[in-house]
């Protein structure tokens, strides 16, 4: 998916009385992630996406191989995906390696058309590397050893792992990096934060902290080690902070989190420097993330040419909409997914996407009909040039027993989400005569254009010290994020380093840990015309997760045009109100108390407590732009939407109002419209919209895809 630069027409708040035109362009922000300068057109812009699947040769009788192959070219399915958890078949002792199998399927492969990912291992050591090296082993808090016969059961810490991989993964790249049917690689396999107390781990710990501070000093300083005596002599002394343990050093469990990041980020990177040694550039590279929107380490390796993303939508736990909901997932989970990835990666994909009924969730129903070929189009419809399937048969043996394929335990029968992708992907090829990549979307699309600034640092400090149970800081983060979604605006996860620019309107939810340079470049976002939402956990704390030595979050004062009294914490059963309007919003979680400079705008204030008719949200304007403060975390979001829409009035930024679960999002010449609710909605379209896929009139679970005219 490519992006062009658009110049459009917005009527943004003025600082002086009235309104005045301002032109805002509407481009793909700077990025300063690795993935900006390296993208190529690895995937062919008239392709639209590229479906694939993966497949097990080593599941299965070798007799069955070209049945399998060409049943999933026939398909339709544009690639397959080989390797994953195959260490052990092609290493099946040390230093001896059997690739005739592999090579084999893929020359099937080519045979039928099929271009190929080949995945690194590196997720399933095989046993007789754990046995003679139990040290690799992930070693828990309290020294107990993971052992072999599950997965990513070996340390990313361990000195020894980390350099065998790379003995194994450059025996495979030399001999795939030149083979022209290998597409890419993928890295692992849903790399994780591995939180390893080993021996290695402990001293890899500390000198990387070494590295970061220098000195003991610096360390001291950076922790607060004066509280409760914890001061150190010497970078040997210290020790890799008990999770489970209270009271440990918040600073010190920060470093390690951050540690723990790069330690998975540095691994996935030393296996592409290995591969590329032998690939070049001729193959892409990219691993697969789950959405942890709490782990630090996606988006970090710097040597992946982009990233995708694992989905699975019904596993017993997302409820959806409505009573039987949990059949269709969280409406917003691919819409965040998608969002969150796009502005790291300018080329990203799916990597595995649910394709029916899994086995390992706390309950796991039968997905709705229809709904796996829905989830197909919501990914596309976010911008992904890549979508692919786990797996194309489903397994008789082993920990995922009935976990849907795409086909059957027959191994030849569609499953009901194999017809469904299948489906899709004949539906794209219908399409790509008619789309055109590289157009730009609608101009009342584009001007909703919102960033939401996210930093992981921040969801780490406050879901370590929430000072309220009830704190969820991704919850906090949907009541902002879900209202964008039902107002039709896209919207991208930002970075603090990423031009702000780009974006009408910035919204900062809960963002505690700032410093005077991003303030700086906040204020400067809004003189210039920017609008800037911040909510309640903004600006209390130093990039060190030290309060400020001053009146509670001062810096942050001048850019929101008030001053925070107090904050509060409610009991649960002791619930009050905030008034906005003539309407009253529930809350109890956290509220901050404002006391507005002159020329700030009190939009609600509190009701029920000894400081009612105090400011809850205000209003500040500076320069050409507003700043936005809303200072209470409601209960159900209602109030935080109430804010936004009232701030896109303000700014003559026309909103739609889709009931929860209809998406709506633009690519490539093309509307792509999902209806995650448990009732049919009909779509507001332009008179004389030519409908491609599906009809005006959505039903749970329908898709309707549309040429725009603008």
């Amino acid at each position: 998916m490519k992006y062009v630069i658009l110049s459009v027409i917005l009527l943004t708040a003025a600082a002086t009385k009235g309104q005045q035109k301002k032109s805002i362009v509407i481009e793909k922000p700077l990025i300063t992630t690795p993935y900006e300068l390296k993208t190529r057109p690895w995937f062919s812009d008239e392709q639209l996406i590229t479906t694939g699947v993966y497949y097990y040769p080593e599941h299965w009788d070798s007799l069955q191989w070209e049945r399998d192959i060409k049943n999933i070219a026939d398909m339709g399915f544009e690639f397959v995906h080989y390797a994953e958890f195959a260490w052990a078949q092609l290493e099946p002792e040390e230093g001896k390696y059997t690739f005739g199998w592999l090579d084999r399927v893929v020359e099937l492969a080519a045979r039928y058309n099929l271009k190929v990912i080949m995945c690194t291992s590196t997720a399933t050591p095989p046993v007789w590397l754990v046995r003679k090296h139990p040290d690799v082993l992930i070693t828990g808090e309290y020294g107990h050893r993971d052992d072999h016969g599950s997965r990513q059961h070996a340390s990313f810490s361990s000195n020894y792992y980390r350099s065998y991989s790379l003995t194994m993964i450059e025996e495979l790249a030399r001999r795939y990096g030149d083979n022209e049917q290998i597409i890419g690689w993928q890295l692992d396999n849903e790399p994780r934060a591995c939180y390893d107390y080993g021996d290695d781990a402990q001293q890899r710990f500390r000198d990387w902290l070494k590295q970061k501070y220098g000195t003991i000093n610096n360390l001291n300083k950076a922790w607060g080690t004066s509280f409760w005596s914890q001061l150190y002599n010497d970078f040997s002394q210290i020790n890799i902070p008990l999770r489970s343990r209270w009271g440990m050093n918040l600073h010190q469990r920060m470093d390690h989190n951050r540690f723990v990041a790069h330690e998975t980020a540095s691994f996935l990177d030393s296996q592409a420097q290995t591969i590329r040694k032998y690939a070049g550039h001729r193959q892409w590279i990219t691993t697969n993330y789950i959405p942890n929107y709490n782990e630090g380490y996606i988006g970090a390796s710097r040597d992946l040419d982009f990233i995708t993303y694992t989905k699975y939508m019904v596993a017993g736990s997302a409820q959806g909409i409505g009573h039987k909901g949990y059949r269709l997932g969280n409406a917003l989970s691919i819409a965040m997914s998608n969002d969150f990835f796009r502005p790291l990666s300018p080329t990203y994909g799916v990597m595995e996407l649910q394709p029916g009924q899994v086995n390992w969730g706390r309950v796991n129903p039968q997905p709705l009909p229809g709904v796996v070929r829905m989830w197909l189009w919501h990914v596309f419809a976010g911008g992904s040039e890549l979508a692919c399937t786990y797996r194309f048969r489903a397994p008789i043996y082993g920990f995922e027993q009935y976990h849907y394929g795409i086909v059957g335990y027959d191994g030849v029968t569609p499953t009901p989400g194999g017809l469904e992708y299948k489906q899709f992907i004949e539906e794209v090829k219908s399409l790509r005569e008619h789309a055109k990549p590289g157009a730009p979307v609608p101009l009342h699309y584009a001007a909703l254009k919102t960033g939401l600034l996210f930093n992981v640092e921040n969801s780490w400090a406050m879901e370590m010290n929430k000072q309220n149970f009830q704190w969820n800081t991704l919850g906090h983060f949907e009541k902002y994020y879900g209202p964008l979604k039902a107002f039709g605006a896209p919207v991208d996860f930002i970075r603090d380093t990423f031009d702000f620019s780009a974006y009408p309107v910035i919204i900062a939810p809960a963002y505690q840990q700032i410093d005077r340079d991003l303030i700086n470049k906040m204020i400067q976002y809004v003189r210039k015309g920017g609008n800037l939402v911040l909510t309640c956990r903004t600006g209390h704390q130093d990039r060190q997760g030290h309060l400020w030595e001053a009146p509670f979050a001062q810096p942050i004062y001048d850019l929101i045009g008030a001053e925070i009294e107090f904050y509060d914490l409610l009991m649960p059963q002791a619930s009050d109100t905030v008034i906005m309007g003539k309407k009253g919003y529930e809350w109890v979680t956290w509220g901050e108390i404002l006391k507005p400079r002159a020329g700030t705008e009190t939009w609600a204030v509190y009701s029920g407590d000894f400081y009612a008719g105090k400011p809850a949200v205000t209003l500040h304007r500076l320069g050409n732009g507003t700043v936005t403060y809303v200072g209470v975390d409601t209960k159900t979001g209602e109030l935080e939407r109430t804010v936004l829409k009232k701030l896109y009035t303000l700014l003559n930024l026309p909103v739609q109002d889709y009931p929860p679960g209809v998406m709506v999002e633009y690519r490539d010449g093309l509307g792509i419209a999902v209806n995650y609710s448990d009732k049919a909605y009909r779509l507001p379209l332009p008179e004389g919209t030519r409908i491609l896929i599906g009809d005006q009139n959505m039903p749970t679970a329908g898709v309707t895809v549309w040429k725009h005219a603008d």
